[in-house]
Formats: C-alpha cells, structure tokens, sequence
C-alpha cells in the first residue's frame, strides 16, 4: 500500500515537471529560433531581380542568438548586398557583448557589401569608426549610389534616435527619379517617411511588437500606449509592409530578445527581400 500511494504523489510532480519543460521548449523556440523571412516587391525602375539580406536588433550577448547562427542564415538567403539597421548590441553592454557584434559585423563584411544605420544603442563614434575602417559602409545621413545587376540603387541612410517636429527629409536629400531609392533607418516614422517617398524605407527598433496573438497581432504598442492595438483600430507599425504613395515601408521584427526574451509567436528573423522587375 505504501508504495502505491508513494506513486500516486509523484504523479502530479512529474506533470508539472513535463509541463514546464513544454513550456520551456515553447519559450525558448520562441526567443532564440532564427528564420528566414521571404518577401519581395517589384518596380518598374528594376529589369533583373536583385536580393537584399535584412538584419537588426541583435542586442548581442553571450546567452543570445550566436554569430555563427547568424552567418549561416545569412549564407542559405545569398544576398546580394546586406543592410543592417542598427542596435547591433545594447548600450548597457560590456566589452565581450560589443566585440561580439563588431565580430558579426567584420564577418558579413567580409562576404557582402554591407550598409549599416545605427540605432538607439550602438551609437558610439569608436564602433561606427571600426565598422568603417572595416569596410562597412556607415550611413549617418549619407547617400551611395551603386549599380548591380544591370539597376541603379540610390541608398540614403539617416541616424535618428528621434524625431522632432519640423523633421523633414525632403530639406536633407532629393530623390533620384533614374535610381530606385532605398531609405534605410533605424525607428520607424511612418507619416514622414510617407511624405519622401522613397521606393523602398527599410525600418526597425520595433522587435515586432515582441509579443502577438495570431489573427489579433501586437499585445502592446508603445507608441500608442495600447493594449490589443489593433483590436482598437490604432495606427500601429510594428512589423511587416506599410504602402505609401509611390512606395512602401518594411519593418523587421529583427534578432535579439531586448530587452527581455518575451517575444510570442514573433520569431527572430532575418529578412530576404527580393526586388522585381513590376
């Protein structure tokens, strides 16, 4: 008898141990599981496919997404050029969490030509020194034009960690109506970037919303300070396409898990993005 009843109390033990395991599979598979997010879009301006590798937000640290994991991803889209969009580690960050992304950076460099905005965190004037010297082409309000494959490309790179109220692209660049024009920055200003009207705005910072409920999307918008935002028909650009006139906005939902591995059916991506011939 006394075994029996032994048995009968590690039962609900052993459930809770199986189902926090389940979970912990669940969770982890959420935060640190990187994919590969296929998209496209087409143009007139473009006569032979070209493919851009989309990266941000890998807030480096040791227990993160690894560098390797990243360079493999990046070796299965076969860009033909990568942009990356900022926050590349965390400005808390300590000097190993640093030089591992200035190491991601250096080995993407290697491979591809390689454009970088600067976000939020990884602002500092001797990374974006190092990233230059390493031959990435560091875009703090500049502008490149480049031909691949046979189509002109005007990249144009802005450094905003904000933005006030009389910003306007318009007074700082022209759009070049022989070149597709791609605007690359870090936090997203849907109504602005609107209003340039760039061929292509590749964005960040939002991690997606980090957590999301299928068919219902963002649990929280910080913007506007919702929650179930889309639920409440608030204007939310969190991740994915956004058209404007003449053109569209792409928000990644980018790598790392800052600044808590919370995300929710938001999976860690790095972006292939496929411009057309229209």
């Amino acid at each position: 008898m006394e075994n029996k009843n032994s048995h009968k109390k590690k039962h609900p033990f052993i459930k809770f141990i199986s189902v926090m395991f389940v979970f912990f599979i669940f969770w982890r598979y959420n935060n640190y599981h990187l994919t590969i997010n296929e998209t496209s879009v087409s143009s007139h301006k473009i006569t032979e496919p070209v493919r851009f590798a989309v990266l941000s937000d890998l807030h480096a640290h040791n227990g993160g997404i690894s560098n390797d994991t990243v360079l493999d991803k990046l070796k299965k889209a076969n860009p033909d050029t990568v942009f990356v969009l900022g926050d590349m580690y965390s400005r808390n960050s300590d000097l190993n969490e640093q030089n591992l992304a200035l190491q991601l950076m250096q080995s993407i460099a290697e491979n591809y030509p390689t454009y970088f905005v600067p976000g939020d965190h990884d602002t500092s004037e001797s990374y974006k020194s190092a990233l230059s010297d390493l031959g990435v082409h560091v875009m703090n309000y500049a502008e490149e034009t480049f031909e691949l494959k046979g189509n002109r490309f005007r990249i144009i790179g802005i450094d905003n960690v904000y933005y006030s109220h009389t910003f306007d692209l318009n007074n700082a660049f022209m759009l070049d109506e022989s070149c597709y024009n791609i605007l690359l920055a870090h936090i997203p200003n849907y109504e602005k970037f609107a209003d340039f009207g760039a061929d292509l705005t590749l964005c960040a910072d939002t991690h997606g919303g980090m957590a999301r409920l299928p068919f219902i999307g963002t649990l929280y918008d910080s913007l506007s300070g919702k929650i179930f935002p889309t639920l409440r028909n608030a204007e939310v650009y969190d991740k994915g396409w956004f058209k404007y006139d003449g053109g569209a906005m792409f928000i990644t939902s980018g790598i790392g898990d800052s600044p808590y591995p919370i995300r929710l059916f938001n999976l860690p991506e790095i972006v292939s993005l496929e411009i057309l011939p229209e």
